[in-house]
């Protein structure tokens, strides 16, 4: 599949007002999940207006979470993304080979699922450019958006694969105003396989608004995913998404906590509900005979932060941490890549983190882990949450560990350059993205650091 590299300015408009006659809207685009070589999932929403609400009320401009006033209208506030109810239907063929074409019933969003719905697809080609088709309608009027996705190689097939890697959105901290996060052209140009959202994808607990509700929860997802950069990125590419503290209810959240009236059940649910996602949060994808990838969940299972560390002190559960090692140790691929919301090897913070295998709060699972991976051959960590880029390696055992990075300059923090210890082989506290690519031919893993320009600012590579 051949996707354009340049965004101009006219391509924008024209995506955003190309449905403007219509009465019924996909403002939110598409997302293509969980990929592998023979399914998927697509995601779309049903809206009212073929954009957000830019000339909607403000919200209160508070600090304190406490004293932000209820909104018992949120379709009157600005940039709200209002769904509407009707009808959704998908048809998809090989890129080219329309004789092909495979269509969906129609099926119907309604207000309790936020006008969302997910197609399972499956029966695919593997190693294959598909063209979907998204169709809306209501008693009034219809719509439709196109997109597409690439499935993977089978396990034998020797393959070059690039994917990219992100963490931290948030929306007041995107750095183009009208159109998001200018990571994503960038991130488009280089036409990846896949990508990955390490978490983070939205801040339940940051102002403009708190989302102290699941309605401000849904407000949040639907007003990120209206702009026009990432709807255009998400048209194209398929995505995997993992979920961290922040887009579950709180800071530093376990089981069982609440963020205001935003229940703990309320935010694994409304994840679920805004991303593709297959049965589980944690799984391990196969991309061809030289890639596999591993992503987990690390708020679901974890003993509290606070419990005294030790052996039955857990962020990953027994089943997950068992499903891991198994199905690593299952694997014959030439390499492997754990895709982690928090870091594995760190350095993070030098004082007041508590919340990660890097820290001491978790030193017992953290060295398990460590020393297992470590023992793989070829097998890398690429981690989301901290807000700075680095590549480190564990003095211990050797373990190597790529930090994307936030998805914005104005994101970036937390810590200090100043800071470059014995751990580091490259530190900057900046946003941009991550790039990886397997070059099957020459036997290499590549680690690219990108500003959020796109250009390179760091890489390592490692032969088989």
């Amino acid at each position: 599949m051949t996707r354009s590299t340049t965004i101009t300015a006219a391509a924008l408009l024209l995506f955003v007002a190309s449905s403007l006659h219509a009465e019924v809207h996909m403002a939110n685009g598409i997302k293509v999940g969980e990929v592998d070589a023979s399914s998927a999932i697509i995601w779309t929403r049903l809206t009212a207006h073929p954009d957000r609400n830019a000339q909607g009320i403000a919200f209160d401009s508070t600090k304190n979470a406490k004293q932000q006033p209820r909104y018992p209208d949120i379709s009157s506030m600005q940039d709200s993304v209002i769904g509407i109810e009707g009808k959704v239907k998908l048809t998809y063929w090989p890129a080219g080979e329309e004789s092909k074409k495979r269509s969906t019933k129609w099926e119907s969003v309604i207000s309790e699922n936020d006008y969302t719905q997910q197609f399972q697809l499956k029966g695919l080609e593997p190693a294959t450019a598909y063209s979907v088709l998204v169709e809306g309608k209501n008693h009034a009027a219809n719509n439709h958006l196109k997109g597409g996705f690439r499935t993977a190689p089978e396990k034998n097939q020797a393959s070059d694969i690039r994917f990219v890697v992100t963490t931290c959105g948030d929306y007041p901290r995107r750095d183009d105003p009208k159109n998001g996060h200018k990571i994503y052209p960038h991130m488009l140009a280089l036409d990846p396989d896949f990508f990955v959202h390490t978490g983070d994808i939205e801040y339940y607990d940051k102002p403009g608004p708190f989302a102290k509700n699941i309605e401000l929860a849904r407000f949040k997802w639907n007003r990120i995913y209206s702009t026009p950069y990432l709807r255009m990125f998400h048209n194209q590419v398929s995505s995997y998404f993992i979920k961290d503290d922040h887009d579950t209810v709180k800071d530093d959240a376990w089981p069982g906590q609440n963020y205001f009236d935003l229940t703990w059940e309320q935010g694994l649910a409304t994840f679920r509900e805004q991303v593709p996602m297959g049965e589980k949060t944690y799984r391990t994808i196969r991309w061809g005979k030289d890639l596999q990838i591993w992503l987990v969940e690390g708020r679901d299972f974890r003993s509290p932060n606070d419990m005294p560390d030790g052996p039955d002190k857990t962020i990953w559960g027994s089943e997950q941490k068992q499903w891991f090692f198994d199905t690593v140790n299952a694997s014959d691929a030439t390499f492997k890549v754990l895709l982690s919301p928090t870091p594995v090897v760190g350095p993070d913070r030098l004082k007041g983190k508590n919340d990660n295998h890097s820290n001491a709060a978790f030193a017992t699972e953290g060295n398990e882990i460590r020393a297992f991976i470590a023992a793989q051959p070829n097998m890398y960590v690429v981690c989301g949450d901290r807000h700075w880029q680095y590549a480190s390696i564990d003095p211990k055992t050797g373990l190597r560990e790529f930090s994307c990075g936030p998805a914005s300059d104005r994101h970036a923090s937390g810590y200090n350059e100043e800071f470059y210890g014995e751990m580091h082989r490259f530190l900057r506290v900046k946003g941009g993205f991550l790039s990886v690519d397997v070059d099957s031919k020459a036997g290499n893993i590549t680690f690219k650091h990108h500003r959020v320009d796109g250009s390179v600012r760091y890489e390592e590579s490692f032969k088989n």
